[in-house]
C-alpha cells in the first residue's frame, strides 16, 4: 500500500496559474498524505511553452505584452494581472508584474531537463518561478540561468555548456510532443497515475480527492477512474486561459 503515485505536470515558467497551481496541488498533496494514505508522490515536471515566439528581450511591460498578445486595451491587461496577483497572494506569493522581464522560456526549460539529470528539478522549477514572478530575474538570459541553477547546487559551467549547446532542447520538444499527443492545449496540465489528467490551478481539496480516487481505483480501467473521477475538480481552463 506505500507504492508511490506519480503525477506527471505540463507547465511553463511564464504561465501565472502554473506557479498558483504548483501552490494548490502541493497543499493537495499534503492533504492526501495527511489523511492516512501516507504514501510518497513522485513529482515529474514536463515542458510546455505558451508563447514559444516571445522574444528572448521583450521590451515592454507584462500589461503591454498581454495587450498584444491578447488583443486588449493595456488598462484592461493590467486590471487582469492585478486580479491575479491578488489569487497567487492567497496562497503566499509575491507577484511582481511591474519588475518581470518578460521573456523566452525555452532556455530555461533545457536547465530543468538538465536539473532533472541531477535529481534536482523540482528545486530547479521552484527557483525559476521566484525568480520571475517575484524577484524580476531575467531567465531568458543564459549567464542568469546558470547563476540560478549555481544556487541550488548545479555546475555553472555544465549548465553554460548545455545552453550553448542546447544539448536538452530534444528533451523539451519530447515533453511537447507528448502534450501535443495527450491533447493538453493549456497549462497547468496534471496526470495522475497516468490515468487521469486535472486541468488547471484547483483547489488544493480537488487535488486531494483525485489523489485518493486514482489510488482507490487501481486496477480498474482509464474510463472508470475518469468516471468516478470526473466530479472531484471543475475544470479551470478558463481561469487559465484568461492570463495567456
Amino acid at each position: 500500500m506505500n507504492d508511490s503515485v506519480k503525477v506527471d505536470v505540463w507547465s511553463d515558467i511564464a504561465c501565472p496559474w502554473c506557479y498558483i497551481g504548483k501552490r494548490k496541488f502541493e497543499a493537495g498533496v499534503a492533504g492526501f498524505q495527511s489523511s492516512g494514505d501516507g504514501r510518497p508522490v513522485e513529482v515529474e515536471y514536463h515542458s510546455f511553452e505558451l508563447s514559444p515566439d516571445t522574444p528572448v528581450d521583450f521590451e515592454g511591460t507584462e500589461a503591454e505584452f498581454l495587450s498584444s498578445h491578447k488583443g486588449m486595451p493595456v488598462a484592461q491587461a493590467q486590471q487582469m494581472l492585478d486580479q491575479v496577483t491578488g489569487i497567487a497572494a492567497s496562497v503566499g506569493l509575491d507577484y511582481d508584474f511591474e519588475a518581470m522581464h518578460h521573456t523566452n522560456t525555452v532556455k530555461a526549460h533545457q536547465v530543468i531537463h538538465l536539473a532533472k539529470q541531477h535529481g534536482k528539478q523540482l528545486d530547479m522549477v521552484e527557483r525559476l518561478f521566484t525568480a520571475y514572478f517575484e524577484r524580476g530575474e531575467h531567465v531568458g538570459d543564459e549567464s542568469t540561468l546558470a547563476d540560478l541553477a549555481a544556487e541550488i547546487g548545479l555546475d555553472r559551467d555544465e549548465v553554460l555548456a548545455t545552453l550553448r549547446d542546447d544539448s536538452q532542447l530534444a528533451a523539451v520538444r519530447a515533453d511537447q510532443a507528448q502534450a501535443q499527443a495527450f491533447g493538453i492545449n493549456g497549462v497547468p496540465f496534471f496526470v495522475i497515475d497516468g490515468k487521469y489528467g486535472v486541468s488547471g490551478a484547483q483547489d488544493p481539496a480537488a487535488f486531494e480527492q483525485v489523489l485518493t480516487q486514482v489510488v482507490a481505483l487501481r486496477g480498474t480501467t482509464p474510463e472508470e477512474v475518469a468516471s468516478a473521477t470526473e466530479r472531484a475538480a471543475d475544470d479551470a481552463t478558463a481561469d487559465v486561459e484568461a492570463t495567456r
